[in-house]
């Protein structure tokens, strides 16, 4: 997973062609740590797919963009687009449903 500042999230997310899954979270989070090595899991099995984090303490003004909450936050965004979210902890296979339903 891609780990992203805030100087490079339009690069990497807004300017990406496909889809991208960004994870938002933070290093005191429980579910966040929880959920870190599923992703891992999920992004070996889908290629085609970009995966990235963000730290909601390193990146504050790209939380408060993007309105987050709670943690641990994900968004899917497609050409750049934003197409959903999902808040809370998730399995393997309820996230790459989620996923497989956008591509």
């Amino acid at each position: 997973m891609l780990a992203l500042k805030e100087s490079d999230f339009e690069k990497e997310v807004l300017e990406s062609k496909g889809l991208v899954l960004v994870d938002f979270w933070a290093e005191w989070c429980s579910p966040c740590r929880q959920l870190g090595p599923i992703l891992e899991a999920v992004s070996q099995t889908m290629p085609n797919v970009k995966f990235c984090k963000v730290n909601v303490d390193e990146a504050p003004s790209t939380a408060a963009s993007f309105g987050i909450r709670s943690i641990p936050s994900m968004f899917l965004f497609k050409d750049g687009k934003q197409i959903d979210s999902k808040v809370g902890f998730s399995s393997e296979e309820t996230i790459s449903s989620w996923i497989s339903s956008h591509q």
